[in-house]
This record gives structure tokens, C-alpha cells and sequence, in this order.
């Protein structure tokens, strides 16, 4: 028996199901513009990351300029790009309400054990999408962002504060560890379709993925280490987000050479993000 949403089907993207036929597991097939929204949103990520690959690479060469995404899109706007900041916000709020659905509702076509890691997956990248969709905005409106480092200076005010920050800094550890088993098990390779595409086009996405995914778990690995150390230390200006895991990262012994290799995965998960808005199952 069929089982239904309450959700708007336009906001269900179920993907292949093994021996089922496709009209019943993908109801959004014949909605073409959403399809090419959300593809154009996952485009939309990729110029993100490829601008924080840059800014990174910026830093290890440096340069003191602002190097999280926050960063990036300030770049695009001091550029004259408000209108392209608003295209962002727009494409990944699109990303965003996509995969919350998917978190709720979806992914029904596989077991349930499996279908709990993928909804998980979706609830994560609900969250990704969400906070660049949310910067886009913020600085299309007034031009800069107000920085992490104040958010976190304001919750350590609190008596609560020091333990939920540490909390929100173990929570960044461990999705920085997903992230990474996502590279190494190449499991976000199930939401890809590659029909059609030759083998060279298949492999080269995949190993792009990998590098990528560990890549971004290293980034976040470190965002989170030092937002459990400003909770200790009760010193806010260390969990001002990736800026300050670059800056970090470049004070460190041989701390150029690796800060290059990582801006270099950041901007293969670029790479890899614009051939996923072209293979993503939609």
C-alpha cells in the first residue's frame, strides 16, 4: 500500500528504488522547476566553497582576510553582488526545505535502518544549506556579518553558557567524524545517479567527493576543538568559526604547506558539489 504524505509532493524527493518502477517512487519527477532550482542551488554551494578554497588558500599565503563562508559571501557583495548573494539565499533555502522534508518524511524506498542514517544525512545538510542561505541574506541586507565570535561571547555570558558551548563544539566534533566516514565509505555516492555518464566522469566524482568530504571534516574538526577550548578558557575570540580554524591552522609548524592542502580539498568539495548538482538524484 502507498503511503502518504502531508507534505506537498513537490517537497518529497524519494530516490530509486531497487526493482520498482519510478512513477511511484519519485512523485517530483514532472516537477521540472523545482528540479532546476534545487540543481541551481547546489551550483550556488559549490561558488561558495570554491570562494572559502580561495580565501583559504589566501590565508596560508598571508593574507589576514576573512576566510569562512561568511567571508566569501562578504567578497561577492563587496564585488557589487548583493543581487547574486540574493540568488544564494534563495537557491539554498530551496536545498534547505528540501532535505527537511527528506529528513521527516523521506527516503522511504530503503530499510529502515538505513532509512534513520540517510534522514540524519538530510537533517545535516537541512542545517549546511540553512546557515549559508541565512549569511547570504544577513550580508545582502547590511552588508557584513556580525561574526560567531560575539554570538559565543554573549551564551558564555550566561551561567549556561560554558556548557553549551562545549556541548555545540563536541556536536561540531562529531559531525566533523560523519563527515569523514561520508569520504572514506564514499557513501554519499547512494544519492548519485550516474546514468549515461562514461567512467572516467563517475570515478573522477567520486574521488573528488572523497577528497572533499574529508577535506570539510577536517574544517569542521577544528571549529569544533576550538569551540570546546573557548569554552574552557572562556575566551570567545578562539570559536570565531573557520576563520579563525585557518588562522590557526597557518600558525602552526609547516602550518602553510598544510592550510594549501586543505584549501586544495575544499575546492575539490567544490568540484565535486557543481558535478553533484548535476547527478544528484532529484
Amino acid at each position: 500500500m502507498e503511503i502518504k504524505s502531508d507534505l506537498p509532493d513537490i517537497l518529497l524527493r524519494p530516490g530509486l528504488a531497487c526493482g520498482r518502477s519510478l512513477g511511484k517512487d519519485r512523485p517530483m519527477r514532472e516537477s521540472k522547476t523545482f528540479g532546476l532550482i534545487a540543481r541551481g542551488g547546489l551550483v550556488c554551494y559549490a561558488v561558495v566553497h570554491l570562494l572559502v578554497a580561495w580565501l583559504a588558500a589566501q590565508v596560508a599565503l598571508g593574507d589576514k582576510a576573512k576566510a569562512d563562508k561568511a567571508g566569501a559571501l562578504q567578497m561577492v557583495v563587496a564585488e557589487g553582488g548583493a543581487w547574486l548573494l540574493w540568488l544564494i539565499a534563495a537557491g539554498l533555502a530551496v536545498l534547505a526545505l528540501w532535505q527537511l522534508s527528506e529528513a521527516i518524511t523521506g527516503h522511504r524506498h530503503v530499510k529502515a535502518r538505513r532509512r534513520t542514517v540517510r534522514r540524519i544525512v538530510s537533517g545535516i545538510e537541512v542545517v549546511l544549506y540553512g546557515l549559508v542561505s541565512y549569511s547570504s541574506v544577513k550580508i545582502a541586507v547590511a552588508g557584513a556579518d556580525d561574526g560567531q565570535g560575539s554570538l559565543v561571547a554573549g551564551i558564555l555570558a550566561k551561567s549556561y553558557g560554558p556548557v553549551l558551548v562545549t556541548a555545540a563544539g563536541i556536536a561540531v566534533v562529531a559531525v566533523a567524524v560523519f563527515l569523514a566516514q561520508r569520504g572514506f565509505r564514499k557513501t554519499f555516492a547512494r544519492e548519485l545517479d550516474f546514468s549515461g555518464a562514461s567512467e572516467t566522469t563517475r570515478s573522477t566524482t567520486i574521488r573528488l567527493g572523497q577528497v572533499g568530504w574529508i577535506a570539510l571534516s577536517a574544517a569542521y574538526g577544528t571549529i569544533g576543538v576550538l569551540t570546546v577550548v573557548a569554552a574552557v578558557t572562556f575566551d570567545p575570540a578562539k570559536a570565531s568559526g573557520l576563520d579563525a580554524a585557518l588562522k590557526t591552522l597557518s600558525a602552526q609548524p609547516y602550518g602553510g604547506p598544510m592550510l594549501l592542502v586543505l584549501a586544495a580539498g575544499i575546492a575539490a568539495f567544490g568540484a565535486f558539489a557543481l558535478l553533484d548538482a548535476r547527478f544528484r538524484k532529484i
